[in-house]
């Protein structure tokens, strides 16, 4: 059966809160599609962006983007009041995403509707973080963390914190609980959105169609809390990082820095880390594309420290093998793949 869709990314609805959200504008966008009779709706990834403002470079594979939480369904649900926002400087051209404005107006707002919510619904807060708890508990405590650092990767932070030794993590969360609840609470109001949108597109007969990176960024939770799935050396620093060869269109090819997979390693425990990513995935999409989806097969592979990407060399990926693991775990699962090189 042919069907039709359309790439939409959340960010580029309108809004005058600095950037696209998963609240009015993107119901108004799935009843738009309904009504012309398009299908499937593909969006880019709904994690959050760090490095370059880039959703590809994201603190965490898990976590939802704080700046797509829309700030009025946030008011209707008594969390926030219209003026709390109104007045915060969001950018002035309609046209482009001010990351800086975000950055600076977006968590103060969010603060309020977090302390809000942990008051007036404390005990549906806290089924969230259990139910979540494998990836949440990491990425709250690492972005508590990296506030405290004033941002500074986790490869600067002291040994103790940088090694996940038990007693420097205890105390920080100890120490730390208060920022640990504002992380926890700002992913429990972006997955109740997102809940609500993605079952309102079901509802009118659209699909969504997400899009999961290949790679993880270097600075993230994943890598901080799972260092033994990527080639690292003893100081927990990439061996080889990512990137393509150069080619028509770049004589130097392209340096991305992201860490890669022990894929070893992933094989042996059963590819647990590949197969929980790809089963959360397929919680918030209907049809899951993967970028750079030939890095399955193989890999292109630079010396870490290298300025451009002419010095790497293709090394095999874990081919077939993974996807009938997955398949074995997950069953048939309605998954796009990038259909680049």
């Amino acid at each position: 059966m042919r069907t039709s869709g359309i790439l939409m990314p959340i960010t580029s609805l309108p809004s005058p809160w600095g950037v696209g959200t998963i609240g009015g504008e993107a119901r108004g966008f799935v009843d738009f599609l309904a009504r012309a009779g398009v299908s499937i709706w593909q969006v880019l990834p709904i994690v959050p962006t760090s490095y370059g403002d880039s959703p590809y470079q994201s603190f965490s594979t898990y976590a939802g983007n704080p700046y797509l939480i829309d700030l009025d369904d946030l008011a209707s649900e008594g969390l926030l009041e219209h003026e709390e926002y109104a007045a915060v400087d969001w950018g002035h051209d309609p046209e482009r995403v001010d990351y800086g404005a975000l950055y600076r107006g977006r968590f103060g707002v969010l603060r309020r509707a977090v302390g809000r919510l942990r008051e007036a619904r404390p005990a549906e807060l806290a089924r969230f973080c259990e139910r979540e708890a494998a990836w949440l508990d990491d990425y709250a405590l690492f972005m508590a963390l990296k506030d405290r650092h004033r941002g500074a990767p986790w490869h600067t932070w002291p040994d103790g914190l940088r090694l996940r030794c038990a007693s420097a993590l205890a105390r920080a969360r100890e120490e730390l609980a208060e920022d640990i609840a504002f992380w926890q609470g700002v992913q429990y109001l972006f997955f109740s959105q997102w809940g609500r949108l993605h079952g309102y597109a079901r509802a009118a007969g659209v699909r969504i169609m997400g899009d999961l990176p290949f790679y993880v960024a270097e600075d993230s939770a994943d890598v901080w809390s799972h260092p033994e799935q990527f080639q690292l050396d003893a100081d927990l620093r990439p061996v080889e990082i990512a990137g393509v060869p150069p080619d028509g269109f770049s004589d130097i090819g392209q340096l991305w820095g992201n860490p890669l997979f022990a894929w070893d390693r992933m094989k042996a425990d059963g590819y647990d880390w590949w197969c929980r990513r790809i089963a959360f995935q397929l919680r918030l999409y209907d049809i899951l594309r993967i970028d750079h989806f030939r890095g399955f097969d193989s890999y292109f592979a630079i010396p870490a420290g290298a300025v451009t990407a002419a010095g790497g060399r293709w090394r095999n990926g874990p081919g077939i093998d993974l996807f009938r693991v997955l398949e074995q775990r997950l069953g048939r699962c309605d998954i796009v793949a990038e259909d680049l090189g």
